[in-house]
């Protein structure tokens, strides 16, 4: 869901749109629902089933209770997603998310004792959401495009972590009885050596196969890191003394892993395809709406398909209201500060890395960042001033990743593209100046 968060000017000054306000402890099979009004006296409290019928009911009786109009109707809930967000949303709902952390404070409000119920947590939300609704995020629908990148982008990686955890179990299986595999220091998913383990799946057949057949696959890879005499005097080192039966079994292990692993890496393949498919249709849709967004991004060094993706996907709404803060926040770039106590006559002051944030936009800002470093001079100069500085790696990846966003934002609400000899030429006045 996008998420934006409303700010008030004044104490008090707040909108009077919503009457009836709502909260909804969500479960797996029964959701409690509590609702108040704007006086806080509690209008009704019920359970409903999580299925088609149970969520058509639950928003059919809140609207009732907004007199017919689901606009005048707040509802507080623990996620940002799912089907009963989506259901209320798409009737016209006001939904407001809670942190499940902001949720634990919130309760203390209303039992001192610890105690804790779901009944207690829907009431919570509810009365909170009416006093406090400032401190809430309103969500809104994304785009149907956003909703279909953001769902293959998180299956994406997800296939990537699948791939790295066949490839680790299958380097552990080699390693137990055929290590001079390992030594081609090779990546493990690659077609060519999943044909070549099958031309040779143990060290015995290493030692009998021709090196005709070998050149041929190497060929058929056009593999030319090695030739067939080389890649066969690694194979045919001296094999590990094992004990009778631990060759077969680990062949046998290995067989099925390259199995799923090869599964793995086709659906990896289709997906990424699908997934440059749809963001090149998404540019396009952008182009007849007069944004770029898409080509402004992509012209940012260091963002690739799956960084791109990231951030349109897992960042839509600040992206589109250009919001730096939001986004160095989300992306946990932006560090935290904490003042407190005393320190001889002055306050304790520390600074450290955000932990509250959304992990996959963090994932995809460390390979930006790390990417950008390597291909742009401006990039690379400023993660070594930070470096120079006495930072160390990570700290300085975000801060570079901050500089980063904030170049984003006002690229995109200029509409220009990035310019690296206008970067590079302010780093060189700079220095003049210095």
């Amino acid at each position: 869901m996008r998420v934006s968060r409303q700010v008030w000017q004044m104490e008090g000054e707040m909108e009077d749109d919503w009457t009836v306000f709502v909260g909804i402890d969500w479960a797996d099979e029964e959701h409690d629902v509590v609702v108040v009004d704007q006086e806080g006296q509690e209008l009704g409290a019920f359970q409903v089933t999580h299925s088609g019928l149970g969520l058509r009911a639950l928003a059919q009786r809140l609207a009732e209770l907004g007199a017919g109009n689901p606009g005048t109707v707040a509802v507080a809930i623990e996620t940002s997603h799912g089907t009963i967000v989506d259901t209320l949303l798409e009737r016209g709902f006001g939904v407001f998310s809670v942190n499940p952390k902001q949720l634990d404070r919130f309760r203390d409000r209303f039992s001192i004792a610890g105690a804790k119920d779901d009944r207690l947590d829907a009431l919570v939300m509810a009365s909170c959401l009416r006093t406090d609704r400032k401190l809430f995020r309103q969500l809104e629908p994304d785009p149907p495009e956003i909703v279909e990148l953001r769902e293959l982008s998180r299956m994406t990686k997800e296939l990537v972590s699948e791939r790295q955890r066949l490839t680790n179990q299958l380097r552990e299986q080699l390693h137990r009885y055929y290590p001079q595999m390992l030594e081609l220091d090779v990546e493990l998913y690659r077609d060519w050596f999943q044909d070549l383990w099958a031309l040779v799946p143990t060290p015995a057949k290493a030692q009998k196969v021709r090196k005709a057949k070998v050149a041929r696959l190497l060929t058929k890879h056009r593999v030319r890191r090695f030739d067939a005499e080389g890649l066969l005097e690694v194979l045919r080192q001296p094999e590990l003394p094992l004990a009778p039966g631990a060759v077969e079994a680990a062949e046998a292990h290995t067989t099925l892993l390259l199995e799923r692993l090869a599964l793995v890496c086709r659906q990896h393949k289709r997906a990424e395809k699908t997934l440059t498919q749809m963001l090149s249709d998404y540019a396009k849709e952008q182009e007849i709406e007069e944004q770029h967004d898409v080509e402004i991004l992509r012209s940012l060094p260091g963002t690739g398909l799956i960084v791109l993706t990231t951030l349109l996907a897992e960042a839509q709404g600040p992206l589109s209201r250009r919001d730096y803060h939001a986004l160095r926040a989300l992306s946990g770039v932006a560090p935290v500060t904490r003042r407190t106590g005393k320190k001889g006559k002055q306050k304790k002051w520390t600074v450290v890395m955000r932990r509250a944030c959304n992990s996959r936009l963090r994932d995809a800002m460390h390979h930006w960042c790390r990417t950008a470093i390597q291909n742009d001079p401006w990039a690379r100069a400023f993660y070594d001033e930070l470096r120079g500085r006495g930072h160390k790696h990570g700290r300085a990846l975000r801060g570079l990743g901050d500089r980063l966003l904030k170049v984003a934002c006002a690229m995109l609400r200029d509409g220009t593209m990035y310019d690296p000899d206008r970067k590079l030429c302010a780093m060189a006045a700079t220095e003049r100046a210095a």
